[in-house]
Order: structure tokens, then sequence, then C-alpha cells
């Protein structure tokens, strides 16, 4: 019986992850009206005040969801329910399904335009950083170990027998000039449009607003988990951009355990 629930462990996190994947790439569509039917900027309009309330309504609860799910007090609770192998997929079913809902019923408001970059070399460039800021995402995730931050980690151990991994201080790469990479790349995908509409504006927002605050609290829960050493940490490394006139220790950088998507 503990063997196929191990089973049944995995194949629940590789479904997960499955949808986790296929969300996360609609949503790059989806922020830079890019091969999706349906993006920020096109699908069912309506009155704006309506979709301001829609849209405010679907920021709120992604926001909200994944702010106390990630945090540590949540996570010591919701274990006493589910397997703590089981813990990190089903916080990245829920963040997942209040994403696909987001990007499901989202109503866009197109006018006014808050601006239009019309200069060729312009758009250029703020597409290469729309999509440096997508490929920034995805590489801290594997900086930081990407399968273990969605889960898979934690169900293949399941099965092996093995203990679950714990958390850990590494240095990899981005981390020693951003405390937050994850975070810096959404922030350059969600601002880098050429062409600016209302309701992308609501949205980037929001979601920068939902950003930092939501550092605040990880990082709380990071002092209260690794003391001394996240403290050193945050004061030698800039939180979204580079301190360069820090110094760096060559070790001493955190994982972190919370983080959007």
């Amino acid at each position: 019986m503990k063997s196929m629930s191990a089973v049944l462990s995995v194949v629940y996190g590789l479904v997960v992850y499955a949808f986790f994947l296929a969300t996360f790439l609609y949503a790059m569509g989806f922020v830079g009206n890019v091969a999706v039917p349906r993006s920020i900027d096109t699908g069912p309009a309506g009155p704006v005040a309506g979709a301001l309330i829609v849209d405010a309504l679907l920021l709120g609860l992604f926001a909200v969801q994944h702010s106390v799910m990630a945090r540590r007090s949540f996570k010591r609770w919701w274990t006493r329910i589910v397997p703590p192998a089981l813990e990190r997929s089903t916080f990245v079913l829920a963040a997942t399904l209040a994403l696909a809902l987001l990007l499901w019923q989202w109503r866009p408001i197109v006018q006014p335009t808050i601006w239009r970059v019309e200069d060729p070399a312009g758009i250029v460039v703020l597409e290469a950083v729309y999509w440096l800021g997508w490929s920034v995402v995805l590489l801290s995730t594997f900086l930081i170990s990407h399968f273990e931050l969605f889960g898979l980690v934690q169900v293949l151990a399941r099965l092996r027998g093995r203990d679950l991994p714990r958390p850990r201080f590494v240095t990899p790469l981005l981390y020693r000039w951003v405390r937050h990479p994850i975070y810096l790349g959404f922030l350059l995908a969600f601002w880098a449009a050429p062409v600016m509409s209302t309701g992308h504006l609501v949205f980037s927002i929001a979601t920068t607003g939902y950003i930092l605050v939501g550092i605040a609290f990880e990082e709380r829960d990071l002092i209260a988990q690794f003391g001394g050493r996240y403290r050193s940490y945050r004061e030698q490394v800039g939180m979204l951009l580079p301190r360069p006139w820090r110094k760096r220790r060559p070790s001493d950088a955190v994982s972190p355990p919370g983080t959007l998507g």
C-alpha cells in the first residue's frame, strides 16, 4: 500500500508539473500578445468598470492564494493534512489553477493606450527585454533546482524512501548579484511592452505591488529560517538590482522556498 501511494504521488507530481508548464508557456504568450487565442489585450471586451472589477478580483485571488500557501506557518498546518512530499506539488497546483483562471477570465482594457513605441529599433529592444525577462525566470529556477521548486524531487524522494530535501544556502550565478532574480525576470517581462494598454498597465502595477509585498513576507520567513546567514546575505546582495559597491562572499546565497509560479 505504501509503495502504491508513493507511485501515485509521482503520477500526481508529474500531472501537476505538466499542467503548470502548459499554463506557464501560455502565460508567456498572454502577457506579450504572442501566439495565443486570448491575451492581455485580446478577448471578450466589456464595460471598463466591469473589466476592472473582474481583473482586480482575478489578480487578488492569485496574490492571496500564493501568499498564504507560501508562508511557513501555513505549511506547518497544511502538512498535517497533506503528506509533506505532496505539499509543494499541491502548492504548485493551486497556484497554477489561480493563474489559469486569470488567463481564462481576464477582461482586456485596450483604451486608452498608455504608450505606443513606433520606432522599429525601440520595438526590438523592448521585445528583447521581454524575452530576456522570461529567460531570467526560467534560468533562475534551474539555478536553485527547478524540479525541487515544482515538487518533482519531493515525490521522487518519497518513491525511493529517501528524506525530503532540506532548504540550503547556495550561490548560483544570478543569486550572487540579486536576491530575487525570478521576481526581477517577471518585472522585466511585465513592463517591457511596445504597446502598453490600460489593462496591461493595471496588470503590471498590480503584479509589481504583489512582488514587492511578497518579497517582504518571504524575507521575513527566510530570516526566521536561516537567521544571521540570511541577514548577512541581504546586506551584501541587492534585492532586485545589483549592488556592485558591496563585497559579496563566495557562499551564502539562499535557495528561496516560495516564489511566483
